[in-house]
């Protein structure tokens, strides 16, 4: 299928690695130019040569830390004035595991600034240019904690909620100029994220990893972890001109994990 997003520009987050990279190679394999920024300088230029010559689609490489205001305000100001960005992922690491009560000012001004002010400050800057030109996706990386909090994640689960609103709001404001702006909640999905938290709750919980991911496993009623690439999948069609009748709302991929309607 073409999804009508041959020669556009996306900007990809979090690319360096699992699920953000996967998407980058999937829009890329669409003909769709991408910008992959991440922490990992080494990570997206590997990442930026194989998708040329793979995809035969022009790529940027960009090191951002989203958790550096000065640095999100600088490419936000790229955005506005230097690139014309048609599709945006906004993909953010998350804070580590934690439960509700002790966690530091520190970790909750990290996490309120990497997951949802960048968020905001970059989505704003780059629906300015989605507006002037009637087209425009959004697409912003949940956690299924957004919908049925996960335990250990509580910070996660508490900010991300802030996005989802804000994705909520916005996407009833820029309907009219063609914009669809919408969330993509992963469940569990086969990434670096997933071995780190997997392994920090099996210590919690006096467990050996394997034990703990098999008992993971069984509340999975497709039985298995997620792809980066099945992921990716989804969120291309999301973003592609296919889609345009789809804002507003928050798309699950989780093997059925979260029980709720």
């Amino acid at each position: 299928m073409d999804l009508g997003i041959e020669g556009k520009w996306a900007l990809v987050f979090g690319a360096s690695q699992g699920i953000g990279a996967a998407v980058a190679h999937a829009l890329g394999e669409e003909g769709c130019n991408v910008i992959i920024g991440a922490r990992n300088s080494d990570g997206i230029r590997k990442l930026a040569s194989e998708i040329r010559t793979e995809h035969g689609v022009e790529v940027i490489p960009h090191t951002i830390d989203l958790t550096d205001a000065k640095a999100v305000a600088d490419l936000c100001h790229k955005i506005e004035n230097d690139w014309e960005i048609d599709i945006l992922l906004n993909n953010t690491g998350g804070p580590p595991p934690s439960g509700s009560r002790g966690v530091s000012d520190d970790v909750w001004s990290e996490s309120v600034q990497g997951l949802l002010m960048t968020v905001v400050r970059l989505t704003e800057s780059a629906v300015k240019g989605m507006a002037a030109r009637r087209w425009g996706r959004v697409l912003t990386v949940a956690s299924s904690g957004v919908v049925q909090p996960i335990a250990n994640l509580a910070v996660s689960n508490t900010v991300r909620a802030a996005a989802a609103g804000f994705s909520k709001s916005l996407a009833g404001e820029v309907a009219k100029d063609g914009i669809t702006v919408n969330m993509i909640v992963p469940g569990r999905i086969n990434t670096g994220r997933l071995a780190q938290i997997n392994t920090q709750n099996a210590e919690r919980q006096g467990m050996t990893l394997e034990a703990f991911e098999e008992a993971s496993l069984a509340t999975i009623p497709a039985g298995r972890f997620g792809t980066p690439e099945e992921f990716a999948k989804v969120a291309v069609f999301l973003m592609s001109d296919h889609a345009g009748y789809v804002t507003g709302s928050m798309v699950r991929v989780d093997g059925g994990i979260i029980k709720g309607i």
